[in-house]
């Protein structure tokens, strides 16, 4: 049994708000502690305990924590819930808490950065380096009582590069969900007419014919990929589909009624210590209108 909390990183901006509406009901449905994360600028600031149950006191007289206690009055069912509040950079005071988690929830944006971004940069930071799954919840994501539960968990599928726990994430959140599971894999598409006609490729490369067997490998590959994950999961029905290129534009479109979009972190190094988020993870982070689960392979893989 994973007895990981789900934490959910809060400022007190709007964006934050949303994500913790988010993260309430996902900690009840995987049975998971939810655990508030603040990140204080200033070590005067702290409050006198640290983990502590959220209560009435002087520890919690703050403007943040106002806003978290009026978000969580008057809810029922709620998950166990607690308090941490850390010090120093965004990033490396999430990344270390993400060690000891099951999922890390943040908004798109906290109350740093320009209104005009549509992913702020502690939220890419920590999606790109966090040691356990990042779930990044949109600004008009549907979250609390008007998410749509019946809206599919989609999984974008790497068939050369997607882990065995990026699966298995989606695979849980469909099932914690009772929703079907869209699994999502691409295969290469004919060039433009217009590169053909520019002389960029010979004549005849645009026969889609030539197209169908990768077409059909993908969809082999894909099924045999899949096969012991929905032995593992009988009780979820998956939706699997093959589709023409451009993987992040489909995912972003099934990001409309989706409930959740889940996708893997590549795990390319540059130096030692330094990760790489692939090129699709990083245009649904700026993109999808539902919450986007980052999901990176297991140390040492």
């Amino acid at each position: 049994m994973d007895t990981r909390p789900v934490v959910v990183a809060v400022d007190g901006s709007d964006h934050s708000l949303r994500a913790l509406e988010w993260a309430i009901p996902t900690a009840r449905r995987l049975a998971a502690d939810l655990v508030i994360a603040h990140v204080l600028p200033d070590a005067t600031q702290l409050w006198a305990a640290r983990r502590s149950t959220l209560g009435p006191g002087p520890a919690l007289n703050d403007p943040v924590t106002d806003r978290v206690r009026a978000a969580l009055s008057g809810r029922d069912g709620l998950p166990s819930v607690r308090f941490d509040s850390l010090e120093g950079e965004v990033a490396d005071a999430l990344h270390a808490l993400g060690a000891e988690a099951r999922m890390l929830v943040m908004g798109s944006r906290g109350r740093g950065g320009f209104a005009s971004l549509l992913l702020g940069s502690n939220s890419l930071a920590v999606a790109t380096r966090a040691p356990c799954p990042v779930v990044v919840v949109p600004p008009l994501a549907r979250t609390g009582a008007d998410e749509r539960t019946a809206g599919r968990v989609v999984l974008g599928l790497n068939l050369g590069d997607t882990v065995d726990e990026v699966i298995d994430f989606a695979f849980v959140e469909a099932r914690a969900r009772n929703v079907p599971l869209q699994v999502l894999s691409a295969y290469p598409a004919p060039p433009p007419a217009a590169l053909m006609v520019a002389g960029e490729f010979p004549p005849g490369r645009l026969d889609a014919d030539q197209y169908e067997p990768a077409e059909r490998d993908v969809k082999r590959d894909q099924a045999e990929r899949l096969r012991p994950f929905e032995e593992r999961f009988p009780d979820v029905e998956v939706d699997a589909v093959i589709a023409p290129a451009d993987a992040a534009g489909h995912l972003v479109d099934a990001s409309a009624s989706a409930a959740l979009i889940v996708v893997g972190r590549h795990r390319r190094r540059l130096k030692p210590g330094s990760l790489l988020m692939g090129s699709v993870a990083h245009a649904v982070l700026h993109h999808a209108e539902c919450p986007v689960a980052v999901v990176p392979a297991r140390e040492g893989d």
